[in-house]
Order: C-alpha cells, then sequence, then structure tokens
C-alpha cells in the first residue's frame, strides 16, 4: 500500500501535543486536500477533500473512524470509501519534559476500477502529504504553545 510517516522534534510538552490532535476538529484543516468535514459522532466523520490525480481534479470523501485514542501519545484512525481505504496515525514520544517527537502516518490504497494506475500515482503523493500533515500540524502546536 501506498504510505507514509514523518517526524517533528517539538519543544512542547507531550500533553500540548496531546490536547491538540485528540480532538479531530483541530487537525482536520491542516490536512492536504482539505475541504471540510462533518462529525457522525464522537469516533466517525465524513471528510470531503479536493483531489489530483494527474491532469484530474475530483472531490473525495472519506469516512474517518478514529480506532483508538491512547493519552497522551497516540491517535490511530482508518479511511475507507468506494475507491479508497487505508489508516494513519500520530504518535507523540516524550523526549524530555518540553521536547516531544511527534510521528505522523498515512496509507492509503485505491480500490476497484484502475486501482494500480491509482496506486502508482498513490506511491508518489502519499509520502508527501504525510510529510505536509505533520508539518502543518505541528507548526500549529508550536503556535499555539507559544500563545499559552
Amino acid at each position: 500500500m501506498p504510505s507514509g510517516m514523518h517526524q517533528v522534534i517539538l519543544d512542547v510538552p507531550i500533553n500540548d501535543i496531546w490536547d491538540f490532535v485528540h480532538d479531530m476538529d483541530n487537525w482536520a484543516p491542516l490536512v492536504p486536500g482539505y475541504l471540510h468535514h462533518e462529525k457522525i459522532n464522537e469516533r466517525q466523520s465524513i471528510w470531503e477533500f479536493a483531489g489530483d490525480v494527474g491532469i484530474f481534479k475530483k472531490k473525495i470523501n472519506l469516512l474517518i473512524n478514529i480506532k483508538e485514542w491512547q493519552p497522551p501519545t497516540k491517535v490511530s484512525f482508518n479511511l475507507t470509501s468506494e475507491k479508497y481505504s487505508g489508516e494513519g496515525y500520530f504518535e507523540a514520544i516524550a523526549i524530555h519534559p518540553n521536547k516531544t517527537r511527534l510521528t505522523g502516518y498515512l496509507e492509503v490504497n485505491a480500490i476497484g476500477k484502475m486501482e494500480a494506475v491509482k496506486n502508482s500515482f498513490l506511491k508518489s503523493a502519499i509520502p508527501k502529504s504525510a510529510e505536509e500533515m505533520a508539518l502543518a500540524i505541528s507548526a500549529k502546536i508550536a503556535e499555539l504553545s507559544l500563545k499559552n
């Protein structure tokens, strides 16, 4: 499956990271291609993305299901639609009381028609998206930490 992972070291306590990532409303708008999302319940939401597939631009709706919250270290989730499936997580590991390593991971697999072509495109797009997502989330956490 096409996947990507990116790690960032933040000069913030692990609990500051948890305060941010435990609520998907905080980080959903920071995911590349994000348009909007609607919560179904505490663990499920439907997200709409603008996706680029070669020269084509499409809107993609994904059901995001939070698999687990492991305070203060990890949030993991699944994503599904008729054409895609995958999973991801955010994991924080305290390095020092005021320094934390944040890892963002994303895996997406196209299913159905044109699956091989789409997965070929995703192999290069997903690592970049995982990096952009981790950098955007870490920048927002750092910004909020400075305000406190």
